[in-house]
Formats: structure tokens, sequence, C-alpha cells
């Protein structure tokens, strides 16, 4: 940020310096998904702004192949490493010494065309987190980062910055259109319910994180062969 933005950054001094240096009670990560990031320098005589600050593209797939599989949302795919890459490559780069995942999962298309009962099931949400929580685990475990909170997003169905309410995220549906909305659990929650007293089977999660591995080892190689 220093090397593109430069005498437009704003200076501290010496005395705001040794103020906030250390002084932060946490760090608070949000985690959705991972893009693939291209190198684009900024052209000569292009205006600055926060975009071109950035001097990068990005996509969703390379060379045809998708980063990971799609939600309801056009640019969040289910990318389960990117938790623990995030998690390991803030520790090492910034020394945090305390982490607190603030928000953390998916979206699906609001299909009013389902009754409640069949918009309340959602595998693809209870996989989202189960294969998140692993790496985030695994980063804990294996990566030594010392994160000592995590925050799901969301508890229920609300109203999403530019989407509306055409796109749910939470794990209680929300119903909009009997004018109490009423909240009704989907699968996703009752999978935390189980999760929480310890009702999911011990291995689980190792085992299906073994197939997300798996997956993401199988999309490498084939855009290694499309190359």
């Amino acid at each position: 940020m220093r090397k593109s933005v430069k005498d437009r950054l704003p200076t501290f001094s010496p005395e705001e310096t040794r103020l906030v240096r250390g002084s932060y009670d946490f760090l608070g990560l949000n985690y959705y998904t991972t893009w693939y990031a291209t190198n684009t320098p900024r052209l000569p005589g292009e205006k600055p702004t926060y975009l071109s600050d950035q001097e990068l593209t990005t996509q969703t797939e390379r060379d045809g192949v998708s980063i990971g599989d799609p939600t309801g949302a056009t640019w969040l795919f289910i990318v389960p490493r990117g938790i623990y890459n995030l998690l390991v490559y803030v520790k090492e780069t910034y020394k945090a010494e305390l982490i607190y995942i603030t928000e953390n999962g998916m979206a699906e298309v609001n299909d009013t065309s389902l009754t409640i009962s069949k918009a309340r099931v959602d595998p693809l949400r209870v996989r989202y987190y189960n294969e998140h929580l692993w790496y985030l685990r695994k980063a804990i475990v294996e990566g030594g980062v010392n994160v000592k909170a995590y925050f799901l997003w969301a508890f229920a169905d609300n109203f999403e910055w530019a989407e509306g309410y055409t796109s749910r995220f939470g794990i209680f549906y929300v119903d909009y259109k009997d004018g109490r909305y009423t909240r009704v659990p989907k699968t996703s929650a009752i999978w935390w319910k189980n999760f929480f007293t310890k009702k999911i089977k011990q291995g689980s999660l190792k085992r299906e994180a073994k197939e997300v591995d798996r997956d993401y080892d199988l999309r490498k190689k084939s855009r290694t062969n499309n190359a």
C-alpha cells in the first residue's frame, strides 16, 4: 500500500505511532471466497483510484476451469483452502497475535418458486461450513494461528447490500411474504446444533476434508493439463 499510494497516504506523527503500536485487541477477518489475481500495472498517466492502486485484475476461473463450485452469488465460489491460506499469510506477514473470523458463509439464490419446506434444505451450505471449519482447524493446529472466535454469516436471511433480497445467506429461512418474517431453521442450522452438541460423527470433518483436498488437486491438475 505504501509503495502504490505513496504520498497520498496520511502520515502519523512519532507520538501517534507510539500510541497505536500494539494497541489493537484482535484482528477481525471476513472470509467468503478466493479469486485468482493477475498483475496489472497501472498505465502511465492513469488516474489513481482505489481499484487502480491494487494493480491487479481478478477472475473466478482459469483455463476454463472454475476456482471452486458456484453458489447463489456470482462472486462467491466455494474455496475452503483459501481460509487456511489467508490465516497463515496474515500470521506470517503481519505477526498477528490474535484473530477472530468475523464473517464466513455462502449465499443461495432466493428461489421464490420453492416451498419453505424445500427452500430450507441446504446441503451445499452444510458442506461449505464443514469444509471451512476443517481448514480453520488446520490453520490453528498446523499453522500455529491463534484464532479465538468464529462468527458465521448469517444467522438469518436478510437484505444483502446491492443484491437485496435476491440472495439468502442465513442458516434460518425468513419468510418475507407472511408479514411477520417468520424464521424457520434450515438443515444447516440443525447441522450447527449437532456440531455444538457433539452429535456429528467423529472423524467426519477429516474424512470429508480429504475429499476437498482431492477435488482441489483435480482442479489444479486440470488447469495444468489445459495449459
